[in-house]
């Protein structure tokens, strides 16, 4: 496994996910480009299967909580097929995968299973991911 693989990733570091997305195995390397502490960050993607894949992460203090704000700008490789495939399918399948993701998050954030990320020693993880189903290994 390249990159970070413990701890709180910091501005310029990197770290490669795997996953399955449409019975196909995928590897992304992305780097932390931009990194403001409670309220912003920018990962972008250096190795991948898309064209390019830059994503946002905003994050507001509100009464009631935190309001998290996703922003994603991609391309598919491809040429004009891959446009065909981005308004198809990838746009859908892209927003489900963040709602799934941030639900999993909203879940840890206001439970105690926060502590296992930050207070227990971190080992490296696998996890496989879509739409409504996850396998951590």
């Amino acid at each position: 496994m390249d990159g970070v693989t413990a701890g709180l990733m910091r501005e310029g570091q990197t770290f490669t996910s795997h996953g399955r997305h449409f019975g196909v195995r995928v590897t992304q390397t992305t780097r932390m480009e931009v990194l403001r502490p409670f309220s912003y960050f920018r990962d972008v993607m250096v190795d991948g299967a898309f064209k390019y894949y830059v994503h946002e992460h905003h994050f507001a203090a509100m009464d009631d909580g935190t309001r998290v704000r996703d922003e994603v700008r991609f391309a598919a490789p491809l040429g004009p097929l891959g446009r065909i495939l981005e308004s198809l399918v990838l746009r859908r399948y892209l927003t489900a995968l963040l709602k799934w993701r941030n639900q999993a998050l909203k879940r840890v954030a206001e439970s105690e299973e926060w502590h296992k990320y930050l207070d227990e020693p971190a080992k490296v993880t696998t996890i496989t991911s879509q739409p409504g189903k996850i396998h951590v290994a």
